[in-house]
């Protein structure tokens, strides 16, 4: 049977737990100043915490696929509207390779670029050609800093799209990038 004394109690708890709810969010929030939603891409240290988070599970994937071998950018290309190049290499760490980003859309920044090529998610080698590849991702923030360099190796189950570990190793200093420049003194 319902008793209006409970009512009155779980309208109470509703109007407190709504206003503690609003009480913290801006008054940006709360006004419609009628500026229309401009999409953002969210800060570079977002995608910095999403790289370092996906190390362990690999930034690239290896698989063996009707005859060929595929190596997997997926992670890193969810990441495109921050990074500036992916540099890699197969077999070695020289980094002399470097794998296209997608185009970035703001409004959708975590989004797989669509493309029936794949060009976009992995590269085709011949079977069991890499041994090791080592990834670098470089941020676009202008630092000119990349990550540090991760070398994978396929995994030991071969039915399984992964990778492992092998080192990291501490980012290079590059020729090709500006050196920094000394403070007056």
């Amino acid at each position: 049977m319902f008793d209006p004394r409970h009512g009155n109690r779980l309208l109470k708890a509703l109007l407190v737990g709504t206003a503690l709810l609003t009480a913290g969010l801006p008054a940006a929030a709360q006004e419609d100043d009628g500026a229309e939603y401009q999409a953002q891409i969210p800060d570079v240290s977002i995608y910095k915490a999403m790289l370092d988070a996906n190390k362990r599970t690999g930034w690239v994937q290896f698989r063996e696929y009707a005859g060929q071998q595929l190596i997997y950018f997926t992670a890193l290309q969810s990441m495109h509207c921050r990074l500036k190049e992916v540099r890699y290499s197969i077999n070695s760490d020289a980094l002399d390779q470097t794998f296209p980003m997608a185009t970035c859309d703001p409004e959708l920044p975590f989004n797989l670029p669509s493309d029936d090529s794949q060009n976009w998610i992995y590269i085709k080698l011949k079977p069991g050609e890499a041994q090791t590849i080592a990834v670098q991702a470089v941020w676009d923030d202008g630092s000119g800093s990349g990550s540090e360099i991760v070398v994978y190796q396929p995994c030991k189950n071969p039915e399984a799209t992964c990778a492992a570990i092998k080192t990291i190793k501490k980012a290079k200093a590059r020729g090709d990038e500006p050196a920094p420049s000394t403070p007056v003194r």
